[in-house]
């Protein structure tokens, strides 16, 4: 694949000075930067995926630590219209 970049003067002298100081050609100084970023960009996407899904984890262990709320599940039951209750309280512990 071949892209053309146009470069402000200032960043193309910066380009070429690195370059010179690291002895490689400028293309190949900006193809190594360019595919750092990317690199470094992938691999930060990928860690606040994986600290989004873990604090997910943590939410439901404290959730299940804490048990249901029973103020919570019996207004669930008061607005079913069946008269068939999801949360029987005689039931709680046993399926819920």
């Amino acid at each position: 694949m071949t892209i053309t970049l146009t470069l402000a003067p200032e960043l193309e002298f910066k380009l070429k000075q690195e370059a010179d100081r690291r002895g490689l050609p400028p293309e190949q100084y900006a193809l190594e930067v360019l595919d750092e970023h990317i690199s470094q960009a992938e691999r930060e996407r990928r860690e606040k995926l994986v600290a989004l899904i873990q604090s997910w984890i943590d939410e439901d262990e404290v959730s299940e630590e804490e048990g249901y709320d029973d103020e919570f599940l019996r207004m669930i039951d008061e607005d079913r219209p069946s008269y068939r209750k999801l949360f029987p309280p005689e039931l709680k512990g046993v399926s819920w």
